[in-house]
């Protein structure tokens, strides 16, 4: 797991099912190499106006989005290292910046609250974020069981696998544990692709052969849109 604080890469998402997930692994054997950390849990509170604005934007596709979360690999401990991170695509491109703090520190940071990180050009970012929007607040939960793996000829191109993905829209906390209602069905993965570049040829017709195709697919969008149904009493209001 690289711990970067910043990076620009294409990310490309595929709704599969477990046997097509095992097809592909076996099939990338001889191309790929588990990431150093395995498989891990991560944990996200997603942060947004109380009218939604953020994901409402997202969902109607435009060419530029952007989000804000504070991420944690594993239920938090005191001491456990949190990431305060800004999400934007333009263009199909993604842009990740992100800090490496504490969960109190990062509360304070998002809350607009003084805290004790160090002055940098990515806090400023986020602070510039925060000023900009205004009433950002905890919105959702989502955490998920996250296999990865990186090409062995280029550690650009990565391949992870999520699973068991949770949400909850109370208890917005990283250390309260995992748990919540499920955005995919028993039987699938939402498996991703993330590259600086073209994706291999070899991968390419890995895919073709067992007929795997993108998707656009948001963790928080469905998480949204759950919430939504639930408030409408089981429909959706565009």
């Amino acid at each position: 797991m690289k711990l970067t604080t910043n990076f620009k890469r294409y990310e490309i998402k595929y709704l599969i099912t477990q046997e097509q997930m095992e097809k592909i692994l076996n099939a990338c054997e001889e191309y790929i190499k588990p990431d150093e950390y395995g498989r891990s849990t991560i944990c996200n509170i997603y942060y947004d106006t109380p009218d939604s604005l953020l994901i409402r934007r997202s969902l109607e596709g435009p060419l530029y989005k952007e989000k804000l979360r504070l991420r944690s690999y594993g239920v938090t401990k005191p001491g456990s290292p949190v990431f305060a991170e800004i999400k934007k695509k333009y263009d199909g491109v993604v842009y990740k910046r992100r800090i490496q703090t504490n969960e109190p520190s990062a509360m304070q940071l998002l809350g607009m609250h003084q805290n004790g990180i160090a002055d940098s050009q990515i806090k400023r970012e986020i602070e510039f974020f925060l000023r900009r929007y205004q009433t950002l607040k905890p919105a959702v939960f989502i955490s998920y069981d996250r296999e990865a793996f990186y090409s062995k000829e280029d550690d650009e191109f990565r391949i992870t696998f999520d699973r068991n993905i949770l949400w909850r829209d109370y208890d917005l906390q990283l250390n309260k544990g995992v748990y919540g209602s499920p955005i995919l069905g028993r039987n699938e993965v939402l498996m991703e692709v993330k590259c600086a570049g073209a994706i291999p040829l070899w991968f390419c017709e890995i895919l073709s052969q067992n007929n795997i195709y993108k998707t656009s697919f948001s963790k928080y969008g469905r998480a949204y849109l759950a919430m939504e149904r639930n408030k409408a009493g089981g429909k959706v209001y565009a």
